[in-house]
């Protein structure tokens, strides 16, 4: 994990840090721990929060924008949230029809493109304890910015110790660039949005 975290206090954090519409700041130090997102701040969070923030633009075919990990991420929350997709990383037609379901229950513009609002909608805050397909989702993201397989996390959906370990390093190194950016261990909208946008080393 040394490698490729440290890797990311270059040009791929930069990169990340300017894809969450946040300020770059040489030296910048952690913010103090945010509280974690309740159900009942959750509207509030997307509200204020995620307008700041820049999401990837998810449609049917091959999205080569951004890595098959993005869309696994996208599959996976969609399963977190009731769907029964195969996370293979290729937006076809089922995940287009669980895009829209989705948009339809949650009354969002029902397109089948996952953008921002889709993105912000979907989001589940994970924690150590946490368990199920946001939690591999988390891990699935942090294997590919790792970017190397000795390093790496199980996919089990069981948010432990070493996920925690690594969503803190994670979270450091971000923080490194980006002023303000919380370290704490959860994986709330922030973090979410920088581990989605982000264009590692890993496959």
């Amino acid at each position: 994990m040394k490698r490729s975290i440290a890797a990311l206090g270059g040009a791929t954090a930069l990169t990340a840090a300017i894809a969450c519409g946040l300020t770059v700041v040489p030296g910048a130090t952690a913010a103090t721990a945010a509280p974690p997102r309740t159900a009942a701040t959750a509207t509030l969070l997307s509200a204020t929060v995620s307008p700041a923030l820049r999401w990837p633009v998810l449609k049917e075919g091959p999205n080569k924008t951004w890595p098959r990990v993005t869309v696994r991420s996208l599959q996976y929350l969609l399963n977190a949230h009731g769907a029964k997709l195969t996370v293979d990383g290729v937006f076809g037609p089922k995940t287009e029809a669980a895009v829209l379901a989705y948009q339809r229950a949650h009354h969002l513009t029902r397109d089948g493109v996952a953008g921002p609002a889709t993105w912000s909608a979907l989001i589940i805050t994970v924690r150590e304890g946490s368990t199920g397909a946001a939690v591999r989702a988390v891990q699935d993201q942090l294997n590919f910015t790792i970017g190397k397989p000795a390093g790496k996390l199980v996919v089990d959906g069981i948010f432990g110790p070493k996920t925690r370990a690594a969503v803190i390093a994670f979270q450091k190194n971000m923080a490194g660039v980006v002023k303000g950016f919380a370290v704490n261990g959860i994986v709330g909208l922030q973090t979410w949005n920088a581990l989605v946008t982000e264009k590692g080393p890993g496959g």
